[in-house]
Protein backbone atom coordinates (compact mmCIF):
# COMPACT_ATOMS: atom_id res chain seq x y z
CA UNK A 1 0.00 0.00 0.00
CA UNK A 2 1.64 3.20 -1.17
CA UNK A 3 -1.02 5.72 -0.10
CA UNK A 4 -0.33 7.51 -3.38
CA UNK A 5 -3.08 7.92 -5.95
CA UNK A 6 -2.34 6.14 -9.22
CA UNK A 7 -3.53 8.83 -11.64
CA UNK A 8 -3.77 7.65 -15.23
CA UNK A 9 -1.46 10.39 -16.56
CA UNK A 10 1.11 9.53 -13.89
CA UNK A 11 0.87 5.82 -14.68
CA UNK A 12 1.39 6.39 -18.42
CA UNK A 13 3.14 9.77 -18.85
CA UNK A 14 4.49 8.71 -22.25
CA UNK A 15 0.89 8.30 -23.45
CA UNK A 16 -0.48 11.62 -22.14
CA UNK A 17 -1.34 12.95 -25.61
CA UNK A 18 -3.06 9.71 -26.58
CA UNK A 19 -5.04 9.71 -23.30
CA UNK A 20 -6.30 13.24 -24.00
CA UNK A 21 -7.09 12.36 -27.60
CA UNK A 22 -9.05 9.21 -26.73
CA UNK A 23 -10.98 10.94 -23.94
CA UNK A 24 -12.29 13.31 -26.62
CA UNK A 25 -12.79 10.90 -29.50
CA UNK A 26 -13.76 7.58 -27.90
CA UNK A 27 -16.78 7.55 -25.59
CA UNK A 28 -15.99 4.04 -24.31
CA UNK A 29 -12.42 5.03 -23.41
CA UNK A 30 -13.70 8.20 -21.72
CA UNK A 31 -16.19 6.17 -19.66
CA UNK A 32 -13.52 3.67 -18.59
CA UNK A 33 -11.11 6.49 -17.74
CA UNK A 34 -13.76 8.14 -15.56
CA UNK A 35 -14.51 4.81 -13.84
CA UNK A 36 -10.77 4.37 -13.25
CA UNK A 37 -10.50 7.88 -11.80
CA UNK A 38 -13.45 7.38 -9.43
CA UNK A 39 -12.24 3.96 -8.31
CA UNK A 40 -8.69 5.23 -7.91
CA UNK A 41 -9.91 7.99 -5.61
CA UNK A 42 -11.97 5.50 -3.58
CA UNK A 43 -8.93 3.24 -3.17
CA UNK A 44 -6.79 6.19 -2.10
CA UNK A 45 -9.41 7.30 0.47
CA UNK A 46 -9.60 3.74 1.82
CA UNK A 47 -5.80 3.39 2.00
CA UNK A 48 -5.41 6.68 3.87
CA UNK A 49 -8.34 5.82 6.17
CA UNK A 50 -10.29 8.91 5.09
CA UNK A 51 -13.11 6.49 4.22
CA UNK A 52 -12.10 3.15 5.76
CA UNK A 53 -13.53 -0.03 4.28
CA UNK A 54 -13.14 -3.70 5.12
CA UNK A 55 -9.84 -5.17 3.93
CA UNK A 56 -11.53 -7.52 1.46
CA UNK A 57 -13.47 -4.63 -0.09
CA UNK A 58 -10.25 -2.64 -0.46
CA UNK A 59 -8.51 -5.60 -2.11
CA UNK A 60 -11.42 -6.01 -4.54
CA UNK A 61 -11.31 -2.30 -5.40
CA UNK A 62 -7.57 -2.59 -6.11
CA UNK A 63 -8.17 -5.61 -8.36
CA UNK A 64 -10.86 -3.76 -10.30
CA UNK A 65 -8.59 -0.71 -10.62
CA UNK A 66 -5.81 -2.92 -12.01
CA UNK A 67 -8.19 -4.53 -14.50
CA UNK A 68 -9.40 -1.11 -15.67
CA UNK A 69 -5.82 0.11 -16.00
CA UNK A 70 -4.95 -2.96 -18.08
CA UNK A 71 -7.93 -2.37 -20.37
CA UNK A 72 -7.11 1.33 -20.75
CA UNK A 73 -3.48 0.50 -21.55
CA UNK A 74 -4.60 -2.03 -24.15
CA UNK A 75 -6.75 0.64 -25.79
CA UNK A 76 -3.93 3.19 -25.65
CA UNK A 77 -1.44 0.88 -27.33
CA UNK A 78 -3.76 -0.71 -29.91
Amino acid sequence: MSNTPHELLEEFPQLADKISELKQSDAHFAKLAEEYHALNRAVHRAETLVEPVEELAEVEMRKKRAALKDELYRMLTA
